[in-house]
């Protein structure tokens, strides 16, 4: 008995994960179909409304309406100048730009201080040697060189970790 099947069996050579992607697929393109016509409708009842948009000042053409620019004072120290172009156009010519507020007042100085934390390092390199001296003099007495060991080995974690940049900023004093 010979049996023969007639039929469209070509579906079945496609995954099955594909055919749930392409359906997945066109159902997002039928709602961004909807989502843009409910879009088109609310935006016939407003007015047009103005986007930012960044546009570099090579495009455009025009001058920027404000700089910042670090520089060195008269005192050698780094300051931030803005040059503002609306006092410019004012003026005719472009005059040289003020440190600071816009007003006029002088800008604040700070000075940062490390010498507490310094200090402190300091103290503690000196307690670690004085420690690593006692330990060679204590050399036949076991338990208190294990004692010394032990006190040698906390001072030489705190000093790793206040002994670092991130340590002394954080703990710099201004004034």
């Amino acid at each position: 008995m010979a049996m023969q099947i007639h039929g469209n069996y070509d579906h079945s050579r496609t995954d099955y994960a594909e055919r749930v992607m392409e359906k997945q697929a066109a159902e997002r393109a039928e709602k961004e179909k909807e989502a843009g016509k409910e879009a088109e409708v609310k935006n016939a009842d407003k007015p047009f409304e103005p986007q930012d948009e960044y546009i570099s000042s090579e495009k455009s053409g025009k001058a920027p309406t404000g700089l910042y620019r670090v520089e060195q004072d008269e005192n050698g120290s780094r300051r931030i100048f803005f040059d503002d172009p609306r006092k410019a156009a004012r003026g005719g010519e472009k005059e040289e730009p003020k440190a600071g507020g816009s007003n006029g007042e002088k800008p604040e100085t700070c000075v940062g201080n490390t010498d507490a934390v310094e200090r402190e390092i300091r103290k503690l390199k000196e307690k670690k040697q004085e420690l690593e001296q006692q330990i060679q003099a204590a050399s036949g007495d076991e338990e208190k060189t294990r004692k010394l060991e032990k006190k040698l080995a906390q001072v030489e974690q705190e000093l790793s970790q206040k002994d670092n940049d991130t340590y002394r900023r954080q703990h710099t004093v201004f004034s």
